[in-house]
């Protein structure tokens, strides 16, 4: 057994693999921040402007951003 120190597994919390929508999330989510972005509202422009939506299918907002955010754990 290799021993790894676990600061450096990025995923050390996960108790699941990400469902397709969440990777996509993530996915955005990253861009957008790479794309110079650094508060919530420059964020959900940027995630209403790409195609991933709420997991209900309505644009983002600060309130279901935060309650998504919440209940991953993020």
């Amino acid at each position: 057994m290799t021993y790894q120190y676990p600061y450096l597994d990025p995923h050390q919390t996960r108790s699941q693999e990400p469902t397709a929508w969440q990777q996509e999330l993530a996915n955005a989510i990253e861009s957008i921040f790479a794309k110079g972005a650094y508060d919530l509202d420059q964020l959900i422009a940027g995630l209403n402007a790409s195609r991933v939506r709420a997991p209900d299918g309505a644009m983002w907002t600060e309130q279901n951003f935060t309650a998504v955010m919440r209940e991953l754990g993020a």
